[in-house]
């Protein structure tokens, strides 16, 4: 099995090498990741300048664009063949709720998904409140739990244009309960904008905020994960709201006879 992997934390994030290590048990690896790190950056290419592409060892490379960026180079420039599975993460941090329309390695999985090519992202749900070294994070685990699903996991199933989001509780592999399937929870922020100035007197912002908690609901990611397991949603590329889709449409039909 060709597999590309690719992530947003960076070329030399931890997590990349723990997904790296694992996967090549299921077959051949090849790396394209960003040059630093793109987190948060959403799905974007990047058409207003040059991108390089650096080998970094043997299937090994960085780029100097998003994640994006990475996987469409990834399989027109460098695999110039489409591979049979695409792989982003580890990510350092959890992408539940809302946050995979944020989410860099979400969003090299759906650059995958939108090329008809079977994907998941996998993220590790590091607390971030609690001040810990990279190498007490459990990206370990995270990579055992995707590739013990993809090991048994029917590719053919998966509907095209859909890609499969992996978060996993930061904890030892023995201590993940299974596998759950959700659908999206939502997550609360606070939505802090820093105010600050420059030396030149010029005001300037930092946006971001701190994680608040989750909206209750049983079955959603964020729920599960907070329980012990490992979340699997399937995300479309359709974001069509069907259920209101025909509201709308009797709305608007109704106004014409008027």
């Amino acid at each position: 099995m060709r597999i590309l992997l690719s992530n947003d934390d960076g070329v030399h994030a931890p997590g990349l090498k723990a997904m790296y290590d694992e996967l090549k048990k299921l077959g051949q690896v090849c790396v394209v990741a960003p040059l630093e790190e793109k987190s948060t950056t959403g799905h974007s290419l990047t058409l207003h300048k040059p991108l390089r592409l650096i080998p970094m060892g043997k299937d090994f490379y960085g780029v100097n664009g998003s994640p994006a960026d990475c996987v469409y180079i990834g399989i027109r420039q460098v695999l110039k063949q489409m591979p049979d599975l695409v792989v982003s993460g580890i990510n350092r941090g959890a992408n539940l709720g809302q946050d995979v329309y944020y989410s860099g390695t979400v969003s090299a999985a759906r650059e995958a998904c939108i090329l008809g090519l079977p994907s998941i992202a996998v993220s590790l749900a590091v607390n971030f409140a609690k001040a810990r070294s990279e190498d007490d994070i459990h990206y370990s685990t995270a990579a055992k739990v995707a590739v013990q699903f993809l090991r048994d996991f029917d590719r053919k199933s998966l509907p095209i244009h859909t890609l499969l989001n992996l978060n996993v509780p930061d904890v030892p592999f023995k201590a993940v309960k299974g596998i759950e399937v959700a659908r999206q929870g939502f997550r609360y922020y606070s939505g802090t904008v820093l105010k600050r100035r420059d030396h030149r007197g010029k005001d300037y912002f930092w946006v971001g905020g701190q994680y608040k908690g989750f909206k209750k609901s049983e079955g959603t990611d964020v729920t599960i994960v907070d329980r012990g397991f490992a979340s699997l949603t399937p995300l479309k590329l359709d974001g069509t709201d069907d259920r209101f889709l025909k509201t709308l449409t009797d709305q608007i039909g109704g106004n014409r006879k008027r």
